[in-house]
């Protein structure tokens, strides 16, 4: 599409160029003959008075004074007593001429065409030279828009790539054109509702599973009193002893399914080494950072194992070290240890932090520091609690994010096989 545009625009330029450039060339070789031809006009009647007048003083008339003053010219002076006088060298080839009387005086100022086409080829080089240097400035031009447009369009085209991939983080940048700003817009706004329905969707797996359980349990407490009230009728009590049996496994189900609803396969939760997704995205983010004088580091314990979706790790760690590289300053520190339960990422920087009036509502939709769609940290947040996991605010000036993850562990018994049946 650049070659495209590239070529559209030089070919417009060229025609544009080409008819203004042509009817011009001619005009101003036409231009050039009849000002060569009036000034050879203005040069006889000058010298003719000239001439006249110093016959009236009386004052010698010579060729060699008339040469000195109109260089380059062949000049022809037939005087009254018919003495004829000459000055300049006689034309070569077709010439200009010019004749003029003052009253027996009578001249005739010639010079030859190949200076007049010299001056008219000059000109029309002059012409040519500022043609092709608007051409090159069209070219100039043609190549700062089409970058300017086809940058946002492969960003836009990687954004809705990383949309269909699963990867819902938002791009906060804007690109000043309109139309291009509105698909930008609605893209972000996709990546919104995708994470909704997403964690929705594990949200209402989760709360049927705690309403499933608590019925379950008073069944089971039910079952055991009545046990416990049959003294002798075995039948009661072996079928008592069945049923509770029956509500354990389904109580152990509703746990099963539990674990599994927060190791939704949607998110996509493994146990994953995290170290590999840090250092991935260090090694993407390092250079912006260093571009503008900061850089980023890791420190703390290495090896570290948490269950979440490695995507999604990417995508908050992203998010963090975007927002840092926006809104912070000095050095990021990116320091990973095990929590209580949980294993641990805090991600901070250097700079003024979070004023007070956004740190309550730091995590909101639509709420930024600055210029930003203020989706990212929302949409952080969501992608944490897909995978079981949260993400807080640890600390506001400086600003310290902390990413807190499942241990593996926990993905043993969501991976158990859910059995039911009679006991």
């Amino acid at each position: 599409m650049r070659r495209r545009l590239l070529l559209s625009t030089l070919a417009v330029a060229v025609v544009a160029i080409l008819l203004l450039g042509i009817p011009l060339a001619y005009a101003a070789h036409k231009l050039v003959y009849e000002e060569a031809g009036r000034s050879l006009d203005r040069e006889a009647s000058s010298i003719a008075g000239s001439v006249g007048y110093s016959l009236e003083k009386p004052q010698p008339v010579t060729g060699a004074v008339i040469a000195r003053e109109y260089p380059g010219r062949r000049v022809s002076v037939t005087l009254p007593d018919g003495r004829a006088i000459t000055a300049g060298p006689p034309p070569h080839g077709h010439a200009l001429s010019a004749t003029a009387t003052h009253g027996a005086v009578r001249v005739r100022v010639s010079r030859p065409v190949s200076q007049v086409r010299d001056a008219a080829l000059r000109l029309i080089m002059l012409i040519a030279a500022l043609a092709l240097l608007g051409v090159a400035v069209t070219v100039g031009l043609a190549m700062v828009q089409a970058r300017r447009f086809m940058l946002p369009l492969q960003e836009l085209a990687e954004t809705a790539d990383r949309l269909g991939s699963g990867n819902a983080r938002p791009r906060p940048r804007r690109y000043g054109i309109p139309e291009i700003d509105q698909v930008a817009e609605v893209l972000d706004r996709s990546a919104v509702r995708i994470t909704d329905l997403v964690v929705a969707g594990r949200q209402f797996a989760t709360d049927a599973s705690h309403q499933l359980r608590t019925p379950l349990t008073a069944l089971s407490m039910r079952l055991e009193e009545m046990i416990e009230a049959a003294d002798y009728p075995d039948v009661v009590r072996e079928e008592g002893a069945a049923a509770v049996a029956q509500a354990e496994r389904l109580v152990a189900v509703v746990e099963q399914l539990l674990a599994r609803a927060r190791h939704d396969p949607t998110g996509g939760a493994v146990p994953s080494p995290i170290d590999e997704v840090i250092t991935q995205q260090v090694k993407e983010w390092r250079p912006s950072f260093r571009k503008v004088g900061r850089d980023v580091r890791i420190i703390g314990e290495q090896g570290l194992v948490g269950l979440t979706n490695p995507e999604g790790l990417s995508q908050i760690v992203a998010t963090l070290l975007e927002n840092s590289l926006a809104h912070g300053a000095g050095t990021v520190t990116i320091h990973t240890k095990p929590g209580a339960g949980s294993v641990v990422v805090e991600i901070g920087d250097e700079g003024a932090g979070i004023p007070p009036e956004l740190e309550p509502r730091i995590f909101d939709r639509s709420v930024s520091g600055a210029h930003g769609t203020g989706l990212g940290l929302y949409l952080a947040r969501s992608l944490a609690v897909v995978d079981g996991g949260r993400l807080e605010l640890l600390q506001s000036r400086p600003a310290v994010f902390g990413v807190f993850l499942r241990e593996a562990a926990e993905a043993r018994l969501a991976t158990e096989r859910v059995v039911m049946g009679p006991a």
